[in-house]
């Protein structure tokens, strides 16, 4: 093995996973780590009094020189030799981050762009604003005072039972925020954003290792809900009887919309009016959950679109009457329209739910449905967009039959309750 040399380093090819190291011929247990992103770091590596093997980093290639490392580690060494641990100093940084601090780190480089998600893109502002709200709620309360470092999985791992006990739960405040509450679906998805933080430090050297590694999620229950054919009829009969008592027109537009397209809540909501060609019969999303793609939409849901007032230069189709930005009430809405007739257990997903299950009752297949609700995106290339007919007709039928069950008059519906609360 020969001596580690600048030459040799600056040779070393990053591994396609993990990390790979290097290590020096003549003072043994002292090399250099380099990770599969190429960050390569100068450590050294023994067995303390206790025989435990200890790993500390002595510095970043580039900055510090082969040979100001070499002389970092004979002085690690030297301490151990005379009985001390050199990585239980305090003048190791990896030992003073804490959790809160890595979380406030990680945020910072994500706003910066700097935290890849899907295809190794930035990830997306919505995205980021989700985990600033399980770091805020969630992660800070339970772990953010602990040393990162002495993290382990059992850690992790009790993190997630506490949030599933209700730990972080808390009473609604005067604002329009949700409550936030335990379950399983928000400890996963809370460990998963710790895991991504932990994973990211690893990666650009703020720790030597990813202590969250191995640490198993728990799995959320799936959103089966679906209206029933009765259902579907008796939210018809609930719009119905709130457009003539008063309900915000927008907000009926919006879930009408819904209800016809399968789109998310955010896609619906935030609908711009570039974005949407009536006559071909088609919205081209410049950005989704599943990025930019082309979603076909049925006569009735065009229709809607097309038929909404104009609110100044606003760009959406749904604008706010209160802001500059899109209308964004549509889902305490539906709540009032479902308690108004008896129906439970709704929410804008489940619409969404529903437009797949109706294409699915209609006959057509999984993988057309799953290109109704955008899972398998159409093509928008140099400008032309092709959408399959076959898709243009599933979209038709499964809209039409929904705006149909929407228009029936239910003889037999209870009279929509009006809240007179609030």
């Amino acid at each position: 093995m020969a001596k580690l040399t600048k030459k040799a380093v600056e040779a070393l090819e990053p591994p396609p996973a993990g990390q790979a190291f290097l290590w020096d011929g003549e003072l043994k247990g002292f090399g250099v780590r380099v990770t599969k992103g190429g960050v390569k770091t100068f450590i050294i590596q023994y067995r303390n009094a206790e025989g435990k093997s200890r790993r500390i980093n002595l510095g970043r290639f580039g900055i510090m020189t082969v040979e100001n490392a070499r002389d970092e580690a004979r002085i690690k060494f030297g301490a151990l030799a005379a009985g001390q641990d050199p990585a239980d100093s305090n003048d190791d940084p990896h030992h003073q981050v804490t959790v809160s601090d890595l979380c406030n780190w990680y945020l910072e480089e994500a706003e910066a762009g700097r935290v890849l998600g899907r295809r190794n893109r930035p990830i997306k502002k919505s995205t980021l604003a989700m985990d600033k709200s399980r770091i805020e709620t969630h992660i800070k309360p339970l772990l953010g005072k602990r040393l990162a470092h002495t993290l382990r999985v059992a850690d992790i791992e009790g993190m997630q039972s506490d949030i599933v006990a209700g730990k972080t739960a808390k009473p609604r405040g005067k604002g329009r925020g949700g409550v936030p509450t335990g379950g399983p679906g928000v400890a996963s998805r809370a460990v998963g954003t710790l895991q991504s933080i932990l994973g990211h430090a690893a990666r650009l050297d703020k720790l030597e290792s990813h202590p969250s590694r191995g640490a198993r999620k728990l799995a959320g229950k799936k959103k089966r809900r679906r209206l029933s054919v009765a259902e579907i009829k008796l939210l018809g009969a609930a719009m119905r009887h709130a457009e003539r008592n008063g309900e915000n027109p927008v907000a009926l537009a919006i879930i009408r919309f819904l209800a016809l397209t399968g789109f998310r809540i955010s896609e619906g909501q935030g609908l711009q009016k570039p974005w949407l060609n009536v006559d071909a019969g088609y919205v081209a999303f410049p950005d989704t959950k599943g990025d930019a793609q082309v979603r076909a939409i049925g006569p009735s849901a065009a229709k809607i679109a097309a038929c909404q007032p104009i609110r100044g230069k606003s760009p959406y189709v749904f604008p706010s009457d209160i802001s500059e930005g899109h209308f964004t009430a549509a889902k305490a809405c539906l709540v009032r329209l479902c308690a108004s007739v008896g129906i439970k257990g709704v929410t804008p997903h489940t619409l969404r739910h529903t437009f797949g299950s109706v294409a699915g009752d209609l006959g057509f297949s999984e993988l057309t449905i799953r290109a109704l609700l955008g899972h398998a995106a159409q093509s928008v290339t140099q400008g032309y967009v092709h959408i399959d007919e076959a898709l243009k007709l599933a979209v038709t039928r499964t809209c039409e039959e929904i705006a149909a069950l929407l228009d029936t008059a239910q003889e037999t519906a209870p009279t929509p309750q009006v809240d007179r609360a609030g």
